[in-house]
């Protein structure tokens, strides 16, 4: 008797011990992981006009300034963002007739590049921000290299991706847009009413991606609906003709690079139509130890490699960025 009781006593041992790791595989299996860090969504009151930015990170942290292309906004960063702001300090401002920021009728606001440079420089100044690295793209690209003109010092580094400071990263798509320059005719204003179609928005997301079932179409969705608001299509035929303007201060931007060497990550997608691989490369001959990734990738990368083009931008920010 006494035997049996004993082996009883065992076996209910047994199985209240594999209850036991049944009922808590997490903490005896894996490591618990961290939740997102949150994103907080803003807006400030910049030269009388409600500019929203998207903010998340440690407020005594690096900052990475993220300034987004056309037809997009800080939309643009929603992915990458909660990637970068365990250590860092993120903060994506839409320019004025973008995104969530206010669109004043052209009749009382100029949109042009220095007039966005300048809302973005004065929100740095409002958030208090003295230093930041510089994520640009496509239209962040001339507005962040204003920015940079105006403060050379505060320029911590620089993360380019498919945005131009060479005359040779203007092909083909630019051809009609130069015509417009050239002339600034209303005939050749209307030519490019093309661009502001839900056509061209698609494309500008699916073209030369190597896996398009990995574009949300939610992102052409959302950025229609703001080019279709009433007014913003000459908002956006001004920005473009004012697009102009940053051509002649290629110099000053390439002068900004070789004096100030700031440490530069150059991620492209090389299948981008409208600012080809063609002008990543020239950035070397001011930034020769810039580290370059040419990604099998459209326009819009992060849509399709984030999952590559951010574990590159964490590991250039930890060395050249972080806090010592």
């Amino acid at each position: 008797m006494r035997s049996l009781i004993m082996c009883l006593m065992l076996a209910t041992a047994s199985m209240t011990a594999a209850t036991a790791v049944s009922a808590f595989p997490a903490q005896a299996t894996t490591e618990v992981q961290k939740a997102p860090v949150p994103v907080y969504y803003r807006s400030a009151k910049i030269e009388g006009l409600d500019i929203f930015y998207r903010e998340a990170g440690p407020a005594d942290a690096p900052v990475v300034l993220l300034l987004h292309g056309f037809p997009t906004s800080s939309h643009m960063f929603r992915d990458l963002i909660p990637l970068l702001a365990d250590r860092y300090h993120v903060i994506a401002p839409d320019y004025p007739g973008y995104g969530q920021s206010a669109s004043p009728d052209r009749s009382t606001y100029s949109y042009t590049f220095a007039a966005a440079a300048d809302i973005v420089d004065k929100l740095m100044a409002h958030l208090a921000v003295k230093s930041y690295a510089m994520y640009v793209m496509d239209y962040g690209a001339p507005v962040g290299y204003r920015l940079a003109l105006k403060h050379p010092e505060r320029v911590s580094g620089l993360i380019i991706q498919n945005g131009n400071a060479y005359e040779e990263g203007l092909k083909e798509f630019w051809d009609p847009i130069k015509t417009y320059w050239s002339d600034g005719s209303a005939k050749s204003r209307e030519a490019l009413s093309g661009l502001l179609t839900l056509e061209t928005t698609k494309f500008q997301y699916t073209d030369g991606m190597e896996d398009v079932s990995r574009i949300s179409p939610d992102n052409w969705v959302h950025d229609q609906a703001l080019l279709d608001r009433a007014g913003n299509k000459d908002i956006q035929l001004d920005m473009l003709y004012d697009y102009r303007t940053n051509l002649p201060l290629y110099p000053d931007f390439q002068s900004f690079f070789r004096e100030r060497k700031p440490p530069t990550l150059i991620v492209w997608g090389k299948n981008d139509y409208i600012f080809p691989e063609a002008g990543a490369h020239p950035y070397l001959k001011d930034l020769p130890d810039a580290e370059i990734h040419i990604l099998n990738s459209g326009h819009f990368l992060l849509e399709e490699k984030l999952d590559v083009a951010a574990p590159l931008i964490n590991d250039f920010l930890d060395r050249n960025v972080a806090k010592n």
